[in-house]
């Protein structure tokens, strides 16, 4: 009994990390794949790096897609897409 009193600590603070940053994360990196996966033409979306515009052209041999934007079309791998901040483009605004 008191070999494991001395670990209890130890995995108290595993469960912890593993609810509260791991599983989340997991959870998170999964809604991105499956975003990603979803994207098609048409679509109006934001890059990680802020750059709004819409899918031109979806390219499954190197994962990439081409977006439209005010400048021009730009050529983009599908995961710098911003999931958070697609969906915010895409919810219409509360008055």
């Amino acid at each position: 009994m008191g070999d494991i009193g001395q670990f209890l600590p130890m995995i108290l603070i595993f469960v912890v990390a593993y609810f509260f940053m791991i599983r989340p994360q997991m959870k998170r990196q999964k809604d991105e794949k499956k975003f990603a996966a979803e994207l098609k033409r048409g679509d109006r979306v934001i890059t990680k790096s802020g750059l709004h515009g819409k899918v031109v052209e979806l390219n499954d041999k190197d994962f990439s897609c081409v977006l439209e934007t005010m400048a021009g079309k730009l050529k983009f791998d599908r995961s710098a897409i911003s999931l958070e901040m697609s969906k915010k483009l895409a919810t219409p605004e509360k008055k």
